[in-house]
């Protein structure tokens, strides 16, 4: 695919991934959301972020099926940026909806330019939002999770890559495995027992990681078979 075919289509595909939160905000304002908006909002975030996530960690096992889909690693960025997009939305709903943090207060005081009562929301709910943290392992490990999405978003540039050196960034960039797990393993500890709906996600990211794991051992592989070139096997003839 040519170069301005891909531009072309990033311009169609970027868009096209806005439209979950698109819907979101349009049933909002449509008070259709349900009988609890906020579960809603919550769940329909945290869907998405795993959606983009194992979309961004497809990409590189569906290219290697054939040379014509080199091209698809150029939305691979697109792909995992979005997962910490709608990553972030899903933690910010737990900060500012569930904690009680007074989100139209905090409005009225960002408008009249008074800092101090932002600062004093902070205050009321930051004890809560610990107290959870304390108490709740999907919390955690949802966090932990984020976190890692957070570290790759920043580091995501390629002046940044070109910094650290290609191999140190693929070895930080490999975290997102990591982070996929982590995400699962928050969407299981969060559902009562006897739900099964993590469990799409939960096969998809083990045939990911399956074929991580058989293209690292081919490479291994093809490595170990590789002829030794005559060159060097004279050489080696005349050490022995």
């Amino acid at each position: 695919m040519s170069n301005r075919a891909i531009v072309a289509l990033k311009w169609i595909v970027f868009p096209a991934c806005l439209i979950p939160l698109v819907r979101l905000i349009y049933y909002f304002q449509q008070q259709n959301l349900g009988a609890d908006p906020v579960n809603t909002i919550t769940h329909s975030t945290g869907d998405w972020t795993m959606y983009f996530l194992l979309l961004s960690l497809a990409i590189s096992p569906v290219r290697r099926l054939h040379r014509s889909l080199g091209w698809l690693i150029r939305f691979r960025r697109m792909l995992g940026l979005f997962a910490f997009f709608y990553g972030t939305l899903h933690l910010s709903t737990y900060v500012f909806l569930y904690s009680g943090f007074d989100v139209v207060a905090a409005w009225a005081n960002l408008r009249g330019l008074h800092p101090a009562g932002i600062a004093a929301q902070w205050q009321l709910v930051w004890p809560t939002i610990l107290d959870d943290l304390e108490k709740r392992k999907f919390i955690q490990v949802g966090l932990f999770a984020w976190t890692i999405l957070l570290t790759l978003a920043v580091t995501s540039p390629v002046w940044i890559m070109r910094k650290m050196g290609g191999k140190n960034w693929q070895r930080l960039h490999r975290l997102v495995y990591v982070a996929a797990i982590a995400g699962v393993i928050h969407y299981w500890w969060l559902v009562k027992a006897g739900v099964r709906r993590p469990m799409l996600d939960t096969e998809i990211l083990g045939v990911l990681l399956l074929a991580r794991i058989v293209w690292v051992l081919w490479k291994r592989w093809k490595q170990r078979a590789k002829p030794v070139p005559a060159n060097s096997a004279k050489s080696i003839q005349s050490l022995s």
